[in-house]
């Protein structure tokens, strides 16, 4: 019995030592691969690196930090080239283990003080961690001081060993077991003037950077604003310009001869309104409709309503009015009016209407041209001169992100849009006169003074209603129709009042008494229909 306890003692003992033993070997660490790195610095200030790999089979890769922080406004790169048993795409470098591949960096040396330093990120980014890994050194000459860091890229914790041969010439780091991704960062320091190496900077972009206002910007600024704003003024005042007029009397207009009215220079309402303002509008075609009216080509009939209705107004042609006899943006506009038909009500103005008066419009500048008022059309000239603006608008701000992005003169580029902006809110203003447009620009101002004047002379009463009726339509562009529409009902041929003129019909019960009102409704009715056609919605 107590030879069988002691066996047993013996066993247990046995396996517990057999346990204790298991559990002290220590668990397999992670496969890794060694590198041994062998780094070479030129008097040019080129890099040249040898890596040999072991530990591991199959591909491997590489991804170099080729780029950190050098300053508040710039980065520092590191340029690899020349690379010799591996593939390298963009910065990962890829190769088979085991194996070695060599490189060549620039822009990993740089002024410290009295000393220039070299810097390399002699092992990182390595697919595998590295179990161990040695770095030798050597310079155009004697080593000035040393150090190293491992593990994250921004560690400050020296690696395993770092020393130098006794004559200075060599430095030497080891580290072991860098993880997968970590780096082992080597400073070697060399004698000022020993390398002809620099580090390669690239600016770094901000806003603040790119706009940079100082001496040199702010002078550039100043200078190219006055030369492009002075040019911008320049075009303006050569181009832009109306033209002199010399030798004419503008004061003394005397629309009224022989008891027949008689406008100035023969002008129509359409033709003073675009002459006036540069612009075929709203306002000239209205006033052009209120003229054919009064000229005896169309007749307008305002139609009963009651108190809620819309009021309406019937266009009627009349028969045997001279239509050949009417200018070419009259023709256009008489004939969209009517399209084919005899009678329309103005509510009914639109569909063929609408897409006619482009044609009035058009008719309207090239009238204008064909006068001598203007040497080319004012819309065109104008969009001209807004189009080159704004195309300058877009030259600048394409300028502008260019020179921000790559210098500090991202102000410049300002400058540009500013001209460019000038010349676009100038482009209306573009249109000029020639010297017979400018004459003819007189005459009209000078007629509409006496037509606001109250000095209207003696004009027999057989002639004040169709003479006070052509004042009518020329009242419209000038914004007078109220004041004329008053003139031209409170006269008759035979001093008497009237039911209605000869060309225009009110409803029943309706006398000339109410034509102020009916006038002023029914232009800013068609004023209305007219606005809303696409060819002057904008205008």
């Amino acid at each position: 019995m107590t030879g069988m306890r002691l066996k047993l003692a013996v066993l247990g003992a046995v396996l517990g030592g057999a346990a204790l033993t298991l559990t002290a070997v220590p668990a397999t660490a992670e496969a890794g691969i060694t590198d041994e790195v062998t780094m070479s610095l030129a008097k040019n200030g080129t890099l040249h690196v040898v890596e040999k790999i072991d530990g591991s089979s199959g591909e491997l890769k590489r991804t170099f930090l080729t780029r950190t922080r050098y300053d508040d406004n710039n980065d520092r790169l590191y340029q690899i080239s020349n690379v010799k048993g591996g593939t390298l795409t963009g910065d990962v470098l890829s190769m088979k283990a085991p194996g070695t591949v060599e490189y060549d960096v620039k822009g990993a040396v740089t002024a410290a003080g009295d000393i220039e330093e070299l810097r390399w990120f002699a092992v990182n980014g390595w697919s595998q961690p590295v179990t161990k890994a040695t770095v030798t050194v050597t310079g155009p000459g004697q080593v000035q001081n040393l150090s190293c860091f491992a593990g994250a890229l921004t560690s400050a914790i020296g690696c395993t060993s770092a020393s130098m041969d006794h004559g200075a010439t060599e430095a030497v780091f080891e580290q072991q077991n860098l993880g997968a991704g970590q780096a082992l960062t080597v400073v070697v320091g060399y004698a000022k003037g020993s390398t002809s190496g620099t580090p390669i900077l690239e600016r770094r972009f901000s806003l603040a950077g790119a706009f940079t206002l100082n001496a040199v910007t702010g002078g550039a600024l100043a200078a190219l604003l006055v030369l492009l704003l002075g040019g911008v003024a320049l075009l303006y005042w050569t181009r832009g310009r109306d033209a002199r007029v010399v030798g004419h009397d503008h004061g003394k207009v005397a629309p009224v001869q022989n008891g027949h009215f008689s406008p100035p220079d023969g002008v129509r309402p359409g033709q003073i309104g675009t002459l006036v303002d540069e612009q075929a509008d709203v306002v000239d075609v209205t006033a052009t409709i209120v003229d054919l009216a009064v000229r005896g080509y169309l007749r307008i009939d305002e139609q009963p309503r009651q108190t809620y209705d819309a009021p309406d107004w019937t266009l009627v042609r009349l028969p045997n009015a001279p239509v050949n006899a009417l200018l070419p943006y009259e023709k256009a506009l008489y004939d969209a009016i009517f399209d084919g038909r005899d009678v329309v009500l103005l509510s009914q103005l639109s569909g063929s209407f609408a897409s006619h008066l482009g044609k009035v419009r058009d008719a309207l500048y090239a009238d204008v041209v064909t006068q001598g008022w203007f040497a080319r059309r004012p819309d065109t000239e104008r969009t001209r001169w807004t189009v080159a603006g704004v195309v300058l608008i877009v030259v600048g701000l394409l300028a502008t992100v260019a020179l921000a992005w790559f210098t500090t003169y991202g102000l410049l580029g300002l400058a540009v849009v500013i001209a460019g902006g000038a010349l676009a809110a100038g482009g209306p203003y573009m249109p000029a006169k020639t010297a017979k447009g400018s004459a003819a620009l007189a005459h009209t101002l000078g007629f509409r003074e006496y037509l606001f004047s109250g000095d209207l002379g003696e004009v027999p009463e057989q002639h004040r209603v169709e003479l006070f009726s052509r004042y009518l339509p020329y009242a419209v562009i000038f914004d007078g129709v109220e004041h004329w529409s008053r003139v031209v009902a409170s006269v008759t041929g035979n001093g008497h009042q009237a039911d209605n003129l000869y060309w225009y019909h009110g409803p029943a019960e309706w006398d000339l008494s109410k034509f102020a009102g009916s006038m002023r409704t029914f232009t800013t009715t068609t004023s209305g229909a007219i606005s809303a056609s696409r060819q002057f919605r904008t205008l």
